[in-house]
Order: C-alpha cells, then sequence, then structure tokens
C-alpha cells in the first residue's frame, strides 16, 4: 500500500497587507474531497501540520461565502467529520521522514502563507522527498509551503520547475484581492519557478517530473488522481 503525508496548515489567520488580521484555515474541498479520493484508491494518508496542531477548517469553505454551494458544503463537512480522530491528532512536522513516504501532499487556503511558506520542518521534508525522488504534490495556495524549501546554495529549491498555483487573478477576483498580503503566483516566479495557469476558477494541474500542482479548489480531485497516476506508476 502506498503512503501519504498529507501536511496541513496550523494557522487559523492571516495578517494582511494593511495590517489587519483575516480569519482562515485549511480549505475544506481540498482536504476533503483530495483525501477521499487517495483513500478510496487504496493510500494510506497520515495526517501532519506544524508542531502537530489541530488544523482549522476556514469557515468560508462550507458555505456560500466561499461559492461553495449547500449541497457540496454538507459533504464536505460531514467528510471532514468523518476525519475528527486524524485531525485531532496529526503528526508533528518535526517528527517526519520523507523515506516513510512515497508522496508529501499539501492543500490550500490562504493558511501555508501563515506558516507553512517559511516552515523549516516542512522545507527539510521537501528537499528530502525531492532528492529522493518522492512524488510533492500542492494544491492552490498550499502550493506556497513549496517556497519553505531552500537549497544548498540559497537558491528556491523549485526554481527552474514548471508548477501551477492559485493565480494573482483568482486572489483579486475571490481571495483576500489588493489587501493580499504577498500573491502566490507572484512569489513563485519571483523565485525562479515557471508557472503556468489556466483559466480562472478552472481546473488545472501541471506535473513536472515528481513535482504535481493543482491551481485552485476546482483542481481538487484532479491533482489527488493525478498523484494515484504517479503512485501507480512507481
Amino acid at each position: 500500500m502506498s503512503k501519504i503525508l498529507m501536511v496541513i496548515s496550523g494557522a487559523d489567520s492571516l495578517k494582511l497587507a494593511d495590517g489587519s488580521t483575516h480569519p482562515t484555515g485549511y480549505w475544506a474541498e481540498e482536504v476533503a474531497a483530495s483525501h477521499q479520493l487517495l483513500r478510496a484508491a487504496g493510500v494510506q494518508v497520515d495526517l501532519a501540520t506544524p508542531g502537530g496542531v489541530r488544523p482549522t477548517v476556514d469557515p468560508i469553505s462550507l458555505d456560500g461565502r466561499g461559492g461553495v454551494d449547500e449541497a457540496a458544503g454538507r459533504e464536505f463537512s460531514a467528510y471532514l467529520d468523518s476525519l475528527t480522530d486524524e485531525l485531532a491528532e496529526p503528526l508533528p512536522l518535526a517528527d517526519v521522514k520523507a523515506a516513510d513516504y512515497d508522496a508529501v501532499y499539501i492543500p490550500g487556503g490562504h493558511a501555508p502563507m501563515a506558516d507553512l511558506a517559511t516552515d523549516a520542518d516542512l522545507g527539510r521534508l521537501l528537499n528530502e522527498a525531492d532528492a529522493q525522488g518522492k512524488t510533492v504534490a500542492a494544491l492552490c495556495h498550499g502550493v506556497a509551503a513549496l517556497l519553505s524549501a531552500t537549497a544548498a546554495d540559497g537558491g528556491f529549491t523549485f526554481a527552474g520547475r514548471t508548477l501551477t498555483s492559485f493565480t494573482d487573478e483568482e486572489e483579486r477576483q475571490g481571495g483576500t484581492g489588493e489587501n493580499t498580503p504577498w500573491f502566490v503566483e507572484s512569489r513563485l516566479r519571483e523565485r525562479g519557478a515557471v508557472v503556468e495557469t489556466g483559466a480562472a476558477w478552472s481546473s488545472k494541474v501541471v506535473v513536472d517530473g515528481n513535482l504535481i500542482t493543482g491551481q485552485n479548489p476546482q483542481s481538487s480531485v484532479d491533482t489527488a488522481a493525478r498523484v494515484v497516476q504517479a503512485l501507480g506508476a512507481r
């Protein structure tokens, strides 16, 4: 059985450009839909957060405020409820080794911008996973977490790699707008990544070797499916 480590942000707020605090957390669909597909494919999924803290779901990812219809919100909520015990006691990132897993999978929500993007333990884990040829997958704002990985020369581990992420256009249309502290797409480009984007709010998945990235919540199922495909090809 393949094993995946799903790394979820432990943050519940994001400091915006104007200094105000924006409540956030992980995006329900990105965790629930991804986890459900991976488990249905027979994959063991372990959860991890910085410090082993219980992650917080972004409340707007369960209702119309986040563009989620009522039926889908109920479905995501019910699935997350089935993971209550696992979410209550995730593994601490500091205790995890890439050698124990076949893939690392990072869902989004704005929360990864607040902690995972600069988390040294995650950076170490991603460097290990990439060096070992393990699948590294990230989704939406979760792609910001790749920024935690620094190469031996001080550069970005994933510089020169082709990927996608939540786009600047999507951030301005349906994210935190111009009050965003930094834009994920732009920051990745600044750090040397080659960013490919699809139409706003459409599913877009980019595969570059062992690196698999999805653009937005609409890409959740397709991203997880590509990870399953990659694991099957190992």
